[in-house]
């Protein structure tokens, strides 16, 4: 994972139900914590594109379901600006399933788009990607 400057709305909270959108298994993940995540007190933590976070498999498989995973947010539907102007918007939130903490993805295919800032960070989810946007 390579560390890259964040600005840009974050879309989703702790809670949120996000689809999984590559061949894992899983069908849908629960947000549980956003990594490195810093804010106030009571404040919920909140995850955006190109952000790691623990979820809970709520859909799925049976071997996936109830499981802990790690997993990087690839598009949110709330839009979030980039350093050179653009406004980028999708039409739903997707997340990938990663093995492990150094961001290799569990799944071999990604259905859809991904966002230019995951390519960026986790290289290689951006490399069995389609189209990245």
């Amino acid at each position: 994972m390579k560390a890259i400057k964040r600005n840009g709305s974050r879309g989703l909270p702790i809670g949120a139900r996000v689809q999984v959108v590559d061949n894992s298994g899983a069908k849908e993940v629960k947000i549980i914590s956003v990594k490195g995540y810093k804010s106030v007190k009571r404040m919920l933590e909140c995850a955006g594109v190109g952000d790691m976070f623990t979820g809970n498999v709520t859909k799925g498989r049976p071997d996936m379901k109830h499981n802990v995973v790690k997993c990087v947010v690839v598009r949110q539907k709330q839009e979030f600006k980039r350093p050179n102007g653009q406004t980028v918007k999708f039409e739903s939130n997707g997340a990938v399933v990663l093995k492990d903490d150094k961001g290799q993805p569990k799944g071999t295919l990604i259905k859809g788009a991904i966002a230019k800032e995951v390519g960026e960070r986790f290289p290689a989810v951006a490399r069995i990607s389609n189209i990245v946007v």
